[in-house]
């Protein structure tokens, strides 16, 4: 029961005090499910959020669901996806109820520009952390730099979807693994 606890409270706390969406709470996600509890280690943090863009849904809810069900199956699942969507339920509600009656306001919307460029600064600081661990246990640095590189000009030039870029990106990182099976097979 203990462990339920920490889990709603865990997932609670992340959902209440992140704002800008999945991207903007894996830096919480971090701190809170691999830093302070040591739940999942930070390379299966990686793997859930890149499985969460890759199914449908919310990507901090998809991460806080993977994390639930690996401590306590499906009754953890639940318990820590309905921790992560309750505080966006009851704040969307509460301010969905006033904030068309103050959205004209300057202070309303300039602290909205403010909450946008902070969320930018969140995800520039993760991007940067995820990377630099990424490439630290890189076995293949000249394959994932070609990735990264491939993946940052297909988003910013061709304007192509997220989801191919993941695709291919998982495609090409599974080319060494394809190789060394084609060579045992051959054997």
């Amino acid at each position: 029961m203990k462990t339920f606890i920490s889990l709603f409270a865990s997932f609670f706390k992340v959902g209440l005090f992140t704002f800008g969406g999945g991207y903007a709470m894996l830096p919480l996600l971090k701190a809170e499910v691999v830093e302070k509890r040591n739940w999942v280690t930070e390379n299966e943090l990686l793997d859930y959020f890149s499985i969460g863009q890759c199914t449908p849904g919310i990507i901090a809810v998809n991460v806080s669901t993977f994390c639930g069900y690996k401590l306590k199956g499906i009754k953890g699942a639940i318990v820590s996806t309905t921790a992560m969507i309750l505080p966006s339920l009851i704040i969307i509600t509460l301010i969905a109820s006033v904030l068309k009656s103050y959205m004209h306001l300057s202070v309303v919307s300039n602290a909205f520009a403010g909450i946008r460029l902070g969320v930018i600064a969140l995800l520039i600081n993760l991007m940067f952390d995820m990377g630099k661990k990424i490439f630290k246990e890189s076995n293949n640095k000249k394959l994932h730099s070609f990735i990264f590189l491939l993946s940052v000009c297909l988003l910013l030039l061709a304007d192509t979807s997220a989801v191919f870029i993941v695709i291919l990106a998982a495609v090409l990182g599974f080319i060494p693994t394809f190789g060394k099976l084609w060579r045992r097979a051959k054997k």
